[in-house]
């Protein structure tokens, strides 16, 4: 029988009515019913628990009473009537052989806390943690903590405790949670309940459950692999039959070999498919031990704050959080209940490109598509050296004010940050259009905006626009930009825009327009010409261009190399890098063979480099260097190359023979970095290529062979006429 994605779902909600344990008879809850709880107003109240087989159990909640029996397996469930919000404790009873009494329970608004450290992070933690403990007198906000529990099975309970909000209690609370729900027990006037269930350093996927990621097509190979470690699914049942099948199999000729004294080959291998999750990041894994008891339990609505374990998802990103929303709505049966999250913010990741940050912020805005969703931006308050920002208060701010608007009939606050509605080019300006200004924008600083960059043909890739504000537009021109296409706004994992809208909310990173291919922003066609144009994949002893047009060139002042490479390991990828003439033969501008008599190891000044590989410093340098010869070479710097190590990088030496290994290297030594490399040409298909440093090893991608790797691969060598 094939597993629908209802019967899946009806299997994980099945289980949360089994019981850990039914020893002795006694009636009792699962942990998010306690003393001190908030109970969710305005809906249903579903309550469950176990008892002996078949007793009669009663719960009674305020002045409303409804009995049921206890199932073969010990579980029971009722569902009273929705309640109004009460500050003053009600009654809460279950009744059977014994009698459960729930003290302190409060009737108000209910949500969910859940993600990563950044929504663990304790309001101890955080700014002015001092005085925010102090005056943290608000009993009638309420916080449990759900243990770390990871599972490869549904529990059916978390044992944990409610507190009262005190000074003496509040510093282990989440610190988002605890600032909105301070907003929001301030202008409601209603006890507010915060579940929290959150983990440091997890990841999207262990907090998913398995209808979600089986909504969600671009994410079955997930699916498929939860469903073949589930027993009793098709999948599992399938693999485990066979496995079986092979191990009798074995056993009979095991058996049969024992008694003639014959070797015996391995048993069947248990299967992988089969082998159990076992790390907390393993996808369901916390779904199961830390959200799946709570499921059912009435809420308003969740908040979320997660991603910096996923961030260089990119666009996969919006699946994964696509199958946690809805596979978490499923369950729940509350329809499209809120769901409010925290846009991650700038940090540094190391020496991690600077564009995945920004592509990540654009995953999560793409979220917004879901219904009842809502983003709070956090790049005016970020630590670049800290990945988890101290400023909790206003993260629970704007998370409140999302809430306050759209859930709790306050509809006059902005609550978005300016948001991106469109362009419009004039010649050579590009008009970007703001929605959600709260009045008009503005900057923080008073200042003119920062963190716009526009492009088009021609322009050498994007550059720095110089922004003016019009009202709810910015207004971007950038001399290098003659006829711009497309911007981008706070596009770096570094990225603190100070453009704001009138009520102090940021604006997120975001792109537009068209931009164009990476050969039509060089300035190619305007000052250039084609000298030589080859197909690395036919280099070899000897040269032959596929384009060699030196007969038509005169006398030039500049000399530039395109290499573009395209692999499945490192995608598709070009640089441009020009620089003044390091000669006047147009001979040895090419691949240097022991031919073409080049041989150069010099700096080279005036260097313009333009490259779609993030981690190549682009732009204007001063100097660099080339090791162009065609000789053998060893890793010692004789030449004293500045920043050079003890490996093959920018300061290599040549050696003999004269017709050796070969070299055609540009560095930008100050930068610590190859440009690019062609090395080993006449080995052919396993020659050298490479565009940036080659990671942990030569820098210069001697003796990488990697040339068969690259599915396209090609060389154009040009000249500019002299002025």
């Amino acid at each position: 029988m094939k597993f629908s994605t209802s019967f899946i779902r009806f299997f994980f909600i099945l289980i949360i009515f089994v019981p850990v344990s039914n020893a002795g008879a006694d009636v009792w809850l699962p942990g998010i019913f306690g003393d001190n709880m908030v109970i969710q107003q305005q809906m249903p109240v579903k309550i469950w628990g176990w008892a002996e087989a078949g007793e009669k159990v009663t719960v009674t909640l305020a002045d409303q009473s409804s009995s049921t029996t206890a199932d073969e397996s010990g579980t029971w469930r009722v569902e009273l009537p929705a309640l109004m919000a009460s500050s003053d404790s009600i009654r809460f009873s279950v009744e059977g052989k014994n009698t459960v009494e729930l003290k302190n329970v409060l009737v108000g608004e209910v949500w969910l806390c859940s993600g990563q450290s950044n929504m663990e992070w304790s309001v101890a933690r955080s700014a002015n943690a001092t005085n925010e403990i102090a005056a943290a007198k608000f009993p009638l906000i309420r916080h449990i903590k759900i243990p770390r529990t990871p599972s490869t099975m549904p529990l059916d309970d978390a044992a944990s405790d409610w507190q009262e909000c005190s000074p003496e209690t509040v510093s282990s609370f989440t610190a988002c949670g605890y600032f909105m729900a301070r907003k929001l027990h301030q202008e409601l006037d209603v006890p507010i309940g915060l579940v929290n269930s959150s983990w440091g350093g997890t990841k999207v996927e262990p907090w998913t459950p398995p209808v979600g990621f089986g909504s969600v097509p671009a994410l079955s190979s997930i699916y498929d692999s939860v469903l073949g470690k589930t027993p009793g699914s098709k999948s599992y049942n399938n693999a485990l039959s066979e496995h079986i099948s092979e191990t009798e199999k074995w056993i009979v000729d095991a058996k049969q070999k024992l008694e003639s004294a014959e070797a015996v080959e391995s048993p069947p291998k248990y299967p992988a498919s089969l082998t159990p999750y076992s790390s907390h990041q393993d996808p369901t894994m916390l779904y199961n031990g830390m959200i799946h008891p709570l499921v059912g339990f009435p809420i308003r609505g969740a908040i979320w704050y997660q991603g910096e374990s996923n961030h260089t998802d990119g666009m996969l990103y919006l699946e994964k959080k696509t199958a946690l929303i809805q596979g978490w709505r499923e369950l729940w049966e509350q329809g499209n209940f809120p769901f409010y999250f925290v846009q991650i913010a700038p940090f540094q990741y190391g020496q991690e490109s600077p564009s995945i940050l920004p592509e990540f912020w654009e995953a999560q805005s793409a979220v917004l598509k879901l219904p009842n969703t809502g983003m709070v931006v956090i790049n005016d308050i970020a630590t670049l050296n800290d990945i988890h920002p101290p400023n909790k208060q206003d993260v629970g701010l704007r998370l409140a004010n999302l809430a306050l608007k759209n859930d709790y009939g306050k509809t006059s606050l902005v609550v978005n940050g300016p948001t991106f509605e469109d362009i419009e080019t004039n010649g050579g300006t590009l008009t970007v259009k703001f929605k959600n200004t709260g009045g008009g924008l503005k900057t923080r600083d008073g200042a003119t905006p920062t963190d716009f960059e526009m492009i088009g043909p021609d322009s050498g890739g994007f550059q720095i626009a110089t922004a003016e504000i019009d009202g709810d537009s910015v207004r971007l021109s950038s001399d290098q930009v003659k006829t711009p296409t497309a911007f981008r706004f706070a596009w770096n994992k570094l990225a603190e825009p100070n453009l704001i809208g009138g009520t102090g909310l940021p604006a997120g990173a975001v792109r537009g327009g068209k931009v164009p291919s990476f050969t039509e922003t060089l300035p190619i066609k305007t000052e250039y010409q084609l000298v030589y144009q080859i197909d690395l994949s036919k280099v070899g002893p000897k040269i032959k261009y596929d384009v060699d047009n030196r007969v038509d060139v005169g006398e030039f002042d500049r000399i530039a190399y395109l290499v573009e490479l395209e692999s499945k390991q490192f995608g598709d990828q070009k640089v441009f890098v020009s620089m003044n003439a390091f000669t006047d033969d147009v001979n040895k501008i090419g691949i240097p063979t022991a031919s073409s008599k080049a041989d150069f190891q010099k700096t080279v000044s005036g260097v313009e480099v333009f490259s779609n590989v993030d981690s190549v410093k682009q732009g204007s340098i001063d100097e660099g260097n080339i090791e162009f010869w065609p000789n053998n070479y060893s890793p010692a710097n004789a030449a004293q190359i500045p920043n050079a190590t003890n490996k093959y990088d920018w300061g290599d030496t040549k050696g003999l023979p004269k017709n050796g290994y070969g070299s055609m290297q540009v560095h930008n030594f100050k930068a610590k970095q190859t440009i690019f490399s062609i090395n080993n040409w006449k080995n052919g298909k396993n020659a050298d290529f490479g565009i940036g440093n080659r990671a942990n090893s030569n820098s210069d991608w001697t003796f990488s062979a990697n040339g068969s790797s690259y599915q396209t691969k090609s060389l154009k060598v040009f000249v500019r006429e002299r002025r």
